[in-house]
């Protein structure tokens, strides 16, 4: 009887160890080409005042630069 709890207790040890390997297997297909994001609302702007934005833009990511 005492063997068969310690099987349980190392039976069930087994099964939640191998339960953190588990690893979903689906594949997801990109377009190439195709960014299916959000639209950047800089796009929208006329080119001189999108410049000037993604210079500020710019600045503010590498000041630490």
């Amino acid at each position: 009887m005492k063997s068969r709890g310690i099987f349980a207790v190392a039976l069930f040890v087994a099964v939640a160890g191998l339960s953190g390997c588990y690893e979903d297997a689906s594949v997801t297909v990109h377009e190439p080409g195709k960014y299916k994001g959000t639209k950047d609302p800089l796009l929208s702007q006329q080119v001189a005042a999108r410049d000037e934005a993604l210079k500020k833009r710019f600045q503010i990511v590498q000041t630490d630069r």
